[in-house]
């Protein structure tokens, strides 16, 4: 007898502070870079204590694109100056004592909810006002210097992300698509067979949970293609890449109605299966129209330069409506289902080569 040891989500440790995947070499290589040379600029430019705010501000503000380095630059700088104001404050008030630090930082967290900022934001207050007060300085002049360190941290570090290869996430996005497209295409081929073979209920289970998995992996696609768009905001190689980021976000518009319409289809088959469907030849027609649109959606992913790979043909396959006699049996209901939908899937697949008008069955 074997048994199996579950560990408990609870257990888990090492879930809780390590990732799913590292992040790029280059990008750890970017904020080593940035955290150094603020430490220098900053020490050379204000002498006296060690430079700690720009060293931290630099390494907060080297984000994965421009656009959220200058977000989080001005996070961290409003931040910063928030805190310093209230340790200053606090300070010249009540003196160095310990307790005082205790009172800023609970000062701090309720003043910045009270004036709702970020989460983010809110921290570095807090964080800022307990470092000015235990690092020693309380005087305007040690208050300013923090504020100009954090500035100075703050925009070596969006220099260097400029400077050093400004990420662009174009790639990955153009893979989550071509593993969209690839698997859309599976799961119309998958449907045609059923439709063309006898099915056990495991089959019938199992057609329906893959062809569910399809959403989550749209919805992959789509935060992926966000994703690059944002990392060419502010970037200056975003001309190089703009077009091919457009086509993606284009082929993904028209790929994701095809995902629901593919997964109603699914669902449907499997709430009306009987064991005498695929004798119905216009059950077999769709079946073969649905082949001809796995082989659309594989040259419409080809097209885009998602995925080029060798196609057995480079012509649509649904060039012509079908054109089918009502059936003979019971399954009207189920075929006009499947009809309705893959005349939908067919308006999506030949948009760029018929009008709306001409594409109906």
């Amino acid at each position: 007898m074997r048994f199996s040891m579950r560990v408990p989500e609870r257990l888990r440790v090492s879930e809780r502070f390590r990732d799913t995947k590292r992040s790029p070499l280059l990008q750890v290589l970017k904020s080593a870079v940035a955290t150094v040379a603020a430490w220098l600029i900053a020490g050379w430019l204000i002498p006296g204590p060690l430079p700690v705010f720009a060293a931290i501000a630099a390494l907060l503000v080297v984000q994965p694109s421009v656009n959220q380095s200058l977000g989080k630059a001005v996070e961290r700088s409003v931040g910063v100056i928030a805190g310093v104001v209230i340790a200053s404050a606090l300070g010249l008030v009540f003196g160095p004592a310990g307790w005082v630090v205790l009172v800023a930082i609970v000062a701090a967290i309720l003043i910045a909810w009270a004036l709702r900022m970020t989460t983010g934001t809110s921290n570095q207050v807090a964080i800022s006002a307990m470092l000015v007060l235990a690092l020693g300085g309380t005087s305007p002049e040690y208050a300013l210097d923090r504020v100009i360190e954090t500035l100075i941290g703050a925009a070596i570090g969006i220099v260097v992300n400029v400077l050093i290869v400004p990420p662009v996430l174009v790639a990955p996005s153009r893979d989550h698509l071509a593993r969209l497209g690839g698997e859309l295409a599976a799961s119309v081929d998958r449907l045609a067979t059923a439709l063309e073979t006898p099915q056990q209920p495991a089959d019938l289970n199992g057609l329906m949970i893959e062809a569910r998995l399809m959403r989550p992996m749209r919805d992959a696609a789509d935060a992926a293609i966000a994703e690059a768009e944002e990392s060419l905001t502010l970037n200056p190689r975003r001309s190089a890449h703009r077009g091919d980021l457009a086509e993606q976000r284009k082929l993904l518009n028209r790929l994701s109605p095809i995902v629901t319409q593919v997964v109603g289809m699914t669902r449907a088959f499997v709430d009306h299966y009987d064991d005498g469907l695929h004798e119905e030849p216009t059950v077999r027609a769709i079946a073969e129209q649905l082949r001809r649109a796995a082989h659309d959606v594989r040259l419409a992913v080809h097209l885009a330069d998602v995925e080029p790979q060798p196609l057995t043909s480079a012509v649509p396959a649904l060039t012509s409506p079908l054109v089918i006699s009502p059936p003979k049996s019971d399954h009207w209901i189920l075929v006009g289902s499947l009809m309705e939908d893959l005349r939908r899937i067919r308006e999506e697949l030949l948009e760029d080569e018929v009008s709306p008008d001409a594409a109906g069955f």
